[in-house]
C-alpha cells in the first residue's frame, strides 16, 4: 500500500519511488491517472484496476500474483489507499490469504493541515470523522457527535459539498474555532483559521473558495470560563425552556435576543447543559 502526492508532485518520497521501480504491477483506483503519474517519473508498469466497484474481484486477481511471486503496488488517486479511499478490502483480502501487506508513507491531507493548525494539545487526542454521511439522521447524528465531543476532530469534505457542510458546522459548533485547508500542496493552497459561524460567509466572499478539496479541524472546546450566576436566572430560565424544543444553536440565538444576555456566555451554559453527567 503506497502513498501517492495529493497534489504537489515533488512530495513523492524516495522509498516510494523506489518500490514502483521494482513493482512488477501496479493496482491503482483509476489505471489513467496513475498511467500519468508513473510516467511523470519515468516509470512504465503493467497496472491493474482496483476501484470502489470491483475491489472484492480485483483482490482476488492480486492475492493470485502475490502467490507466484510477484510484487504488487497498491495507489489510490491520491494520499494514503484505506484511509477515505479505496484499498482497505484488498488490505483484508491479501491478509486472509496469509500474504503480507507493507505500508509505503507519504503525504497526507490530515497530517498537513494539523501541522499548520497551531492547536498544542495532541496529549488529548483527536478524532478522525472523514466525510460526514450526506444527509439525514445520520449526518445529524454525526454533526451532534462532533459538537458535544471537547476533542478536536478532523473532517474530510469535496467541493460539491462545502457549503452545506459549512451551514451545517456554524449551525451545530457556533462559535468555535475551525482551521480550513482548501487545495493542500497544490498551486492554490489556502490555510484560514476562523470560527465555524464564520466559515459560510467567508466561503460566499469569493467564488474560488469553494473549488478544490477540503481538510478541516474543529478545535477541542475549551473549558468554559463563564460563571453561570454573572448570567440573569431569567435568562437561565429562558434557556432551559428552549433547549427543551430547539437545537443547541438555535436555543442559544432565540435565548439571547429575547433576555439580552450575551450569547457566548449562552452558549456555553447550553454545552454545560448538554454535557453527559459524570459517571460513577
Amino acid at each position: 500500500m503506497l502513498a501517492t502526492p495529493i497534489g504537489n508532485r515533488a512530495d513523492i518520497g524516495l522509498r516510494a519511488l523506489h518500490v514502483l521501480d521494482l513493482a512488477d504491477c501496479v493496482a491503482c483506483e483509476d489505471t489513467r491517472h496513475t498511467a500519468a503519474l508513473l510516467q511523470s517519473y519515468g516509470l512504465h508498469k503493467p497496472l491493474i484496476a482496483a476501484h470502489e466497484h470491483n475491489e472484492s474481484e480485483a483482490a482476488v486477481r492480486v492475492v493470485a500474483l502475490l502467490r507466484e511471486g510477484q510484487r504488487v503496488v497498491y495507489v489510490s488517486d491520491a494520499g494514503t489507499p484505506g484511509v477515505s479511499d479505496p484499498g482497505a478490502r484488498l488490505v483484508a483480502a491479501v491478509r486472509d490469504a496469509g500474504l503480507r501487506c507493507v505500508p509505503v508513507p507519504g503525504p497526507s491531507s490530515l497530517t498537513a493541515l494539523l501541522s499548520v493548525s497551531g492547536h498544542t494539545g495532541w496529549d488529548g487526542g483527536f478524532r478522525f470523522a472523514g466525510f460526514l454521511p450526506a444527509k439525514g439522521a445520520e449526518r445529524q447524528r454525526g454533526l451532534q457527535a462532533i459538537a458535544d465531543d471537547p476533542q478536536a476532530c478532523v473532517l474530510l469534505e469535496a467541493p460539491h459539498r462545502i457549503e452545506a457542510l459549512a451551514r451545517d458546522l456554524a449551525a451545530a459548533l457556533g462559535p468555535r474555532p475551525i482551521t480550513l485547508g482548501r487545495e493542500l500542496t497544490k498551486q492554490f493552497e489556502e490555510v484560514v483559521h476562523l470560527a465555524a459561524d464564520a466559515l459560510p460567509d467567508w466561503l460566499a466572499g469569493d467564488a474560488n473558495r469553494v473549488r478544490g478539496e477540503f481538510a478541516l479541524l474543529v478545535h477541542p472546546r475549551e473549558a468554559s470560563t463563564t460563571d453561570e450566576g454573572a448570567l440573569p436566572e431569567s435568562a437561565l430560565r429562558v434557556l432551559d425552556r428552549l433547549l427543551v424544543d430547539l437545537p443547541l444553536k438555535a436555543a442559544v440565538k432565540a435565548a439571547a435576543d429575547i433576555s439580552g444576555a450575551p450569547r457566548n456566555a449562552l452558549y456555553e451554559a447550553a454545552l454545560a447543559r448538554r454535557a453527559p453527567p459524570p459517571q460513577g
